[in-house]
């Protein structure tokens, strides 16, 4: 899969409240998505960090990307789990969101994710998910 038919896929299967986020995937390989979210003042809080639940949201998302790159394609799933930490603010700069898979089985998925704001080699959030394949 291709970033750009990976950004298909999430253009055709993620609410629209998720579409706004302005995620784009940028690096893609079979057990690995990177995602961009864009730094936006709709997305801050006060004070001017990128908010938690957009983190989440964004986080969640690099999962079902990497997860159907993995499987050749776009499959039903639904998160069983997402544990997030927040390490620090990502002010004024988009956001990468490393999502590698650690297992991959039938029925289940298994993802770690790191995010950072661009240019910086310090994690802002790091999360971990698991998914439920449901086809």
């Amino acid at each position: 899969m291709t970033p750009a038919e990976a950004d298909k896929l999430l253009s055709d299967n993620f609410a629209p409240w998720v579409l706004e986020l302005g995620l784009t995937v940028v690096e893609l390989d079979d057990r690995r998505a990177v995602l961009r979210l864009p730094w936006s003042t709709r997305l801050a809080r006060e004070g001017g960090g990128i908010s938690g639940q957009a983190l989440m949201a964004a986080a969640d998302t690099a999962t079902v990307i990497a997860v159907s790159a993995a499987r050749g394609g776009f499959v039903p799933m639904t998160t069983v789990q997402q544990s997030t930490s927040f390490q620090r603010a990502v002010m004024d700069a988009d956001v990468l969101v490393e999502a590698v898979l650690g297992k991959l089985g039938r029925r289940m998925a298994f993802a770690d994710i790191t995010m950072t704001a661009e240019g910086s080699k310090e994690i802002a959030a790091r999360a971990s998910t698991v998914y439920a394949l449901l086809g």
